[in-house]
């Protein structure tokens, strides 16, 4: 297998389509939010990327079938709005391995003809975040509308997020920048625990302000209901002085 292999499942027409980056991070927010819009829009899946800088390993579905491990691009009509939605288990295993990879994911945008990009992640706190009390924070390209980010309750801070961003969020802005991609990166504040569903649906209420769509959001707050009781355990040990739950008792969050 060469380093990159995209595989072209379908070739639909897309009218000014906007480039959606949802791959695993902080909290898994980019891609709860990503996958979301996936299920509930009924996404047409359209190429799969395997790349040899993915973990040696397959995927086994619920028949016992493997499939290499890879990242998927889908194409989502967007109550008109046509999405182009990067989804995936994993991102590189190295330096140039993302370089590589965010390469061969803004040849695919472009050859759909994307002009316009959003970078989906999250940004931990540390800390436990009340329901009503999960921020957005905003990174973007010169050419992207920071005026429009702001109205839909982007915030964009000095020196936030500490150290930049990494992976592939990143380098949609840098590498996206430099092909004069109009790009930003929406990443909802999170504890940086465990997967996050709320502050999914926080990124996703801003995508909805900005691009104009509608997207039910029952099944995220379903799942985030289902982490109320690890939220309860977790405060419960820090209260107690147990310290936070340990990687086998959280495993199973995902």
């Amino acid at each position: 297998m060469d380093d990159i292999d995209i595989e072209v499942v379908a070739d639909p027409s897309l009218d000014e389509p906007v480039l959606i980056e949802g791959l695993p991070g902080v909290g898994h927010v980019g891609k709860l939010a990503a996958e979301h819009l996936v299920e509930e829009f009924d996404g047409e899946l359209v190429r799969r990327v395997y790349a040899r800088d993915f973990p040696p390993q397959v995927t086994v579905d619920d028949d016992g079938v493997a499939e290499l491990t890879h990242a998927e691009f889908h194409h989502v009509d967007a109550d008109g709005t046509d999405l182009l939605v990067l989804t995936g288990d994993h991102q590189a295993a190295s330096n140039d391995g993302h370089y590589t990879l965010t390469t061969a994911f803004l040849d695919v945008a472009e050859e759909f003809g994307c002009e316009r990009a959003f970078a989906l992640g999250g940004v931990p706190t540390g800390e436990l975040i009340e329901d009503d009390e999960y921020g957005v924070l905003g990174a973007r390209t010169d050419s992207a509308d920071g005026e429009a980010l702001a109205d839909a309750g982007v915030e964009f801070r000095e020196d936030e997020p500490a150290g930049g961003i990494v992976g592939v969020s990143g380098l949609i802005l840098g590498l996206g920048g430099r092909r004069g991609l109009d790009a930003a990166c929406l990443m909802g504040e999170t504890s940086g625990y465990l997967v996050d569903p709320k502050s999914a649906q926080a990124v996703l209420e801003v995508l909805e302000t900005v691009l104009g769509f509608d997207v039910d959001f029952a099944d995220l707050e379903e799942r985030a209901d289902e982490m109320e009781d690890v939220v309860g355990k977790i405060q419960e040990m820090q209260g107690g002085g147990e310290g936070m739950p340990t990687e086998d008792e959280l495993r199973y969050i995902g």
